[in-house]
């Protein structure tokens, strides 16, 4: 006989989607004692703290404290606030990676307040995310390898091309190596097939994966080069086999899932790089001074007089 307890499954959140956890708040915002029926009708304007903050911070933001925010979790029915926090970040990560489709539905779900609570927590939250202790040791670790390697590639269509064409635009203003983005029909293959392993390609993607990025990858492997993902999983099939990965919040009540993070993830590899470079200020002279001679640029001399004319 086997007297082995039989593990009890966590019970299923309350709530299957924003709308649903905002209206949990705010019945428990009617029916809860006062302390924590306050921090609940703080948070049905802003559900998505609940997934970006700490206990104390939430505790501060909201002119509570610690334990009415554990109060407040076993009031939405689970036995404390790591597991409200972990449902929460779950609902996150499902709306993020909807079908589009799905997405602008739930956005009408939502009044414009709402909606405007939900974006600036959301984006507050992402770039939050990109500041850890092991974030900074990686962004320092692809920084030197970046600065030594004989190209830099960036990859990345649709959506992540904007965020690719950024990065290998300031890359190739401000470092010799870095190449600028594929952007024709077939560049891509072109592109890695000439790798070696001496070089590294950035790639940008997420769900849905982008089949040209993914196949760039598989390529620029095949020739010895190392792969950096920008990307929303570790599971990612740009992240199979890559050198680094840097899992991108793109938490968000957006169309598509906010690019917000990969933005500023790209600036600070960027300052890191420039950080480090003895070569960067120059370059950047003499990239403003070209374009300023043969009128990429437009004096502010001339502008103003433009105006006041």
């Amino acid at each position: 006989m086997n007297d082995t307890p039989t593990p009890h499954p966590e019970p299923a959140p309350p709530f299957a989607t924003l709308s649903e956890l905002a209206a949990a708040l705010t019945r428990a915002s009617a029916s809860a004692t006062p302390q924590p029926a306050a921090l609940a009708r703080w948070l049905a304007d802003r559900p998505e703290e609940i997934a970006f903050q700490s206990v104390r911070t939430m505790a501060a933001m909201s002119g509570s404290n610690a334990n009415t925010v554990l109060r407040l979790a076993r009031v939405l029915g689970f036995a404390g606030f790591e597991p409200l926090q972990t449902a929460v970040r779950d609902l996150l990560r499902r709306e993020t990676t909807a079908d589009l489709a799905s997405r602008v539905a739930a956005l009408r779900a939502h009044s414009s307040k709402d909606l405007g609570a939900s974006l600036r927590a959301a984006t507050l939250g992402n770039i939050e995310a990109l500041y850890t202790d092991a974030l900074d040791a990686q962004i320092a670790r692809c920084a030197e390898a970046l600065l030594a390697a004989r190209r830099v590639h960036c990859l990345g269509v649709r959506s992540c091309y904007s965020v690719a064409h950024y990065l290998s635009y300031t890359g190739t203003m401000a470092f010799a190596n870095f190449q600028p983005t594929p952007a024709q029909p077939g560049l891509i293959v072109d592109a890695m097939s000439t790798c070696t392993p001496e070089d590294i390609v950035i790639a940008i993607s997420y769900a849905q994966y982008s089949a040209e990025v993914i196949r760039g990858c598989d390529i620029a492997q095949g020739c010895g080069a190392r792969i950096i993902a920008l990307t929303d999983s570790h599971a990612s099939p740009i992240a199979r086999g890559a050198w680094q990965v840097f899992r991108l919040p793109m938490a968000g009540p957006q169309l598509l899932p906010s690019l917000t993070g990969a933005f500023h993830l790209v600036e600070r590899l960027l300052v890191e790089l420039a950080s480090r470079s003895p070569d960067t200020e120059q370059r950047l002279r003499d990239a403003e001074a070209r374009l300023l001679r043969y009128g990429g640029y437009v004096r502010q001399s001339f502008t103003t007089k433009v105006r006041d004319s």
